[in-house]
């Protein structure tokens, strides 16, 4: 039995996808320690659920990642993450064997990038950063907290994605552009300038749809570190 045991917040496609992950970077051993989920009874694999996502406090052997989130709710890992309040240390990076790191970038903590993703040299991704199958982050990208790149996704160098904007499935974003905090990309958009914060852009190239409401629960970036 290893000592390493990991929990994943959230059964639902993403979290089921972390889980397969965890199996393949730890083939045979006992590291998965299940689903939490606050949705019980409701869930479709709800056997394979220990309880809620609170339960984590009264497992201090256990690691957590928070794999929640979708285009149309894209707050809520930051909502869970700071309702836990828990330090750095009791959340796991996942990083599927079959992604690609060079030795110069970094992975914070809660992160998880799926397989065929690439960080080609000295990006950076953040803590709680959902990185979906496929995407390729060149050279000298920052990703901050809370940021998800779809499958897909193609980030130019020097591109930063500030804290908790959303990456379509698809998108390209140019070097050297900034991806405004909050703000949301649309599938398969090509974004050649800056995106302001809190704004949904889509299109080829991508040009401002809407502004987004970040909800008022969410603390300030300073606040959350």
């Amino acid at each position: 039995m290893t000592e390493l045991r990991i929990a994943i917040a959230g059964a639902g496609g993403f979290g089921r996808e972390t889980a397969e992950a965890l199996r393949d970077r730890y083939p045979g051993s006992d590291v998965f320690a299940g689903f939490l989920d606050d949705a019980l009874p409701g869930l479709p694999i709800a056997d394979q659920v220990r309880g809620p996502i609170d339960l984590i406090r009264s497992l201090p052997e256990v690691r957590l990642v928070v794999c929640v989130g979708n285009p149309r709710n894209y707050f809520a890992r930051a909502r869970i993450v700071e309702r836990l309040g828990l330090p750095d240390r009791r959340y796991a990076t996942i990083v599927h064997p079959f992604a690609q790191l060079s030795r110069s970038s970094t992975v914070g903590a809660g992160s998880v990038l799926l397989a065929g993703v690439v960080l080609t040299a000295d990006a950076t991704i953040s803590r709680h950063v959902a990185v979906m199958p496929h995407a390729v982050v060149t050279h000298d990208v920052v990703v901050r907290d809370y940021a998800t790149l779809a499958s897909g996704v193609k980030l130019g160098g020097g591109v930063v994605v500030d804290e908790g904007a959303y990456i379509g499935a698809g998108a390209m974003v140019r070097e050297g552009v900034r991806i405004g905090a909050w703000s949301q990309v649309g599938m398969g958009s090509v974004v050649l300038q800056d995106v302001p914060d809190r704004e949904v852009w889509v299109g080829n190239p991508a040009r401002k749809l809407r502004d987004v409401a970040r909800p008022e629960s969410l603390a300030h970036r300073a606040a959350l570190r």
